[in-house]
């Protein structure tokens, strides 16, 4: 799955730079929007990022593009790893790990694709 972001100014930190939490959060929701999409009907939350390294700073007006990519299916949590990119360049990359919840969050089976 792919997606895009414009980066604006409420994003920025004291710096001037994009805030590190704002992309976490982005790379959060374009894993779970990819889960989603693959599992649909589950309640999907996020459990693990196995590392959060910023490549590259971001300026105010950039326009991110986020790729979601099914990596590791297991049987209650799905892997997908997401990168992120600056016109051609790689900036972030992570694998984000979530699992399929009830209504009173324990863990369930995923369908069986």
């Amino acid at each position: 799955m792919e997606n895009h972001r414009l980066v604006l100014p409420g994003h920025m930190n004291q710096y001037g730079f994009l805030f590190g939490g704002y992309l976490l959060a982005w790379v959060d929701e374009m894993a779970w929007m990819a889960a989603s999409m693959d599992f649909p009907g589950c309640q999907l939350v996020t459990v693990a990022m196995d590392q959060v390294v910023f490549r590259q700073s971001v300026r105010e007006g950039v326009i991110l593009r986020f790729e979601s990519l099914k990596v590791r299916t297991g049987n209650t949590s799905v892997t997908y790893g997401v990168s992120v990119f600056r016109e051609a360049d790689e900036i972030f990359s992570t694998k984000v790990t979530l699992v399929r919840v009830d209504a009173e969050g324990r863990k369930q089976s995923l369908p069986k694709s």
